[in-house]
Order: structure tokens, then C-alpha cells, then sequence
């Protein structure tokens, strides 16, 4: 074979070898040096978006009121039992139920001992900003064969009396309304102005006092026939927080008293005064969405 046929062949081969190899990269797909450069080039031409912070509500702030205190012993049960001693055990122990689910604050009114005036504890509440005021009693009657659980809220003529006095000059230096200073108001427009917006306040109660009663009923409380009363208490009188006060039973009535000594029996009356909250909460949500 000539010199010059003999480098003719050479070249075909030489080309069927580059031929061949770069057949057998295309068959086996691109290498990692070019995988990891195409990656590259999608990550730069498509950013992940950013995370954005998840943002929570928060918390409701519920505000407890043992009832009496100090000086102020209460209700006497038979056996001597003292009113004041049995709500603050029973308040302390609602604070831990609603603190645990991470979904309330709580503050208490007081958390010892000591006598607070009745206008003190509003006066508490509303410089906290209080979505919910509940204040726990444990009465006593004439008859001792009375006993039960019930709820009380603001009655319609307490209220117009409640707003007529918080509308009178002296009691409204600092008071305010809806985000309204009352100071600033004649007379007649600062009563206006609490009795409108007090009597949602109310409306919202019942419908708290009767979240407590379904409740209890639900998780076995003795109720008292109507359970659900109205009347002047001074500590329901807030014109803007929704309040009820509850009389967990009647120190009165041997049976009751009892009860309420017994530290299952108050985390029970805890538990149930908790899932008031929640259903409370949970419907004014719902109602809200709707």
C-alpha cells in the first residue's frame, strides 16, 4: 500500500474514533461537570422565592377575679370554709388550664390574700386591655338545701344606671369610651356614648354567660334551675369588656362545700371554665369570618 493510501486510511479512523466517542456520550447522557453546570444555570435563572415569617394572632387576654379578699372573707361555708380562699385556689387553677394551650394571657386581680375594691378590679381590667373579665364567687343562701352553679351577667337597668354614672362629671376624668376621652363630652353625649356601647358589651356577655352554662352542663356541673341571672354587680359594669360572674356553688349547702374542697372537683370547674373560653373565642371567630 502506497505511503499516501496508508495516511488516508489513518484519517478515516481517526475520525470514526471521534465519531464513536462522542456517539457514546451522547448515549450515556451529559457528565457531571455539564449536569452541575446546567443545574447551576437553572438555580441563577429561577431564585427560590423568600419565606415569609408565619404570623400569629395574639393571645386573648382573659382576666380572673377571685371574688372578696383581705378583710373581706366572703361567704362562710358549715364547716367554716371561707369564700375567698376557695375562689383564689379555683382562679389559679383556670390560669394554669388557660395558660397551657399557649392561646391566652391571664392576669388575676388578685393573687393573694388582699382586699381590692370592687371598682379596683374594673379599673384593673380595663388598663390591661382585657378581651374577657370572669369574677369567681361561691355564695351562700338562707337555704341551705340550695345548691348548683350559675352565671350572672349585667342587667339592662343596671346597665342605663351604670352609664348615667360614668357619664356624671366627676366619674369621667380619665375615662374612656370606644377610644373616646369622656372629659371632653357634655353630659348628655358621654351617656349616649357608654350606653351604646355597653349595651353591645352586655349582649356579648350573655352570650358568654351562656357559652358557661352549655359548658357546665356538658361536663357534669350541678346547675341551679335558671342558671343564668342578671343583676347590678359593680364588677360586670365595664362599658367595653364582656364580663360574667360566676357562683361556682353555694357554700350553704354541705354538699357544695364539700365539693369545692376537693381539688379534683376544682380542676374540674378549671377544665370546664376553660372550654367556656375556648368556645366563647372559637364562636366569636367564626362569627367574624361569616
Amino acid at each position: 500500500m502506497s505511503l499516501f493510501r496508508r495516511r488516508e486510511l489513518l484519517a478515516v479512523l481517526a475520525g470514526l474514533t471521534a465519531f464513536g466517542a462522542g456517539m457514546g456520550e451522547a448515549w450515556a447522557g451529559p457528565s457531571k461537570k455539564s449536569t452541575k453546570r446546567q443545574q447551576n444555570r437553572k438555580s441563577i435563572g429561577k431564585p427560590t422565592p423568600p419565606t415569609l415569617p408565619t404570623t400569629r394572632a395574639k393571645p386573648k387576654l382573659v382576666v380572673l377575679d377571685p371574688g372578696h379578699g383581705g378583710k373581706d372573707p366572703g361567704a362562710l361555708g358549715a364547716r367554716g370554709t371561707q369564700e375567698k380562699k376557695i375562689v383564689l385556689t379555683i382562679a389559679r387553677a383556670v390560669q394554669r388550664e388557660l395558660l397551657a394551650g399557649g392561646r391566652y394571657r391571664v392576669l388575676l386581680t388578685r393573687n393573694s390574700d388582699t382586699y381590692i375594691a370592687l371598682r379596683e378590679r374594673v379599673a384593673r381590667a380595663q388598663a390591661a386591655k382585657a378581651d374577657l373579665f370572669l369574677s369567681l364567687h361561691a355564695d351562700s343562701h338562707d337555704n341551705s338545701d340550695v345548691r348548683g352553679a350559675s352565671v350572672y351577667t349585667l342587667s339592662e337597668d343596671a346597665s342605663d344606671r351604670e352609664a348615667a354614672a360614668l357619664a356624671a362629671r366627676e366619674n369621667r376624668a380619665d375615662a374612656v369610651v370606644s377610644g373616646m376621652r369622656l372629659a371632653d363630652k357634655p353630659d348628655n353625649v358621654a351617656q349616649t356614648l357608654v350606653a351604646m356601647s355597653q349595651r353591645g358589651t352586655v349582649n356579648e356577655s350573655r352570650r358568654l354567660a351562656e357559652t358557661i352554662v352549655a359548658t357546665f352542663a356538658r361536663n357534669g356541673v350541678r346547675l341551679l334551675p335558671r342558671t343564668h341571672r342578671q343583676a347590678g354587680f359593680a364588677v360586670l359594669t365595664s362599658a367595653e369588656i364582656p364580663a360574667a360572674l360566676v357562683e361556682l356553688g353555694y357554700l350553704s349547702n354541705p354538699q357544695d362545700e364539700k365539693l369545692l374542697t376537693v381539688r379534683q372537683h376544682q380542676l374540674s370547674l378549671a377544665r370546664a371554665l376553660r372550654a367556656s373560653v375556648d368556645a366563647y373565642f372559637g364562636a366569636s371567630v367564626a362569627t367574624r369570618k361569616a
